[in-house]
């Protein structure tokens, strides 16, 4: 079952490499609750540009199908950069 998790203030950059690490499908979630693979580079810009302030996402949230990508983007969610 995959959950939720939002982002803030999010280096973009940083934040495609750690994309392009996961495994499973990651859902970029709308406030109108459209569903964005973020795993399509078409969907990433499509889907980040709405989201992105100053260089960086102001606000997002994600649903990873993969728990170990959830983990991944937790970390760097609250750490600030990518995991090794």
């Amino acid at each position: 079952m995959a959950s939720t998790l939002e982002l803030h203030d999010v280096n973009v950059p940083e934040f495609l490499k750690v994309l392009d690490e996961c495994k499973g499908n990651v859902f970029l979630v709308s406030r109108e609750g459209d569903h964005l693979n973020l795993k399509s580079k078409l969907s990433q810009l499509l889907g980040l540009t709405q989201l992105i302030e100053g260089g960086k996402i102001a606000e997002a949230f994600i649903i990873c199908e993969n728990p170990e990508d959830e983990s991944k983007l937790f970390r760097f969610n609250l750490f600030g950069k990518e995991d090794k």
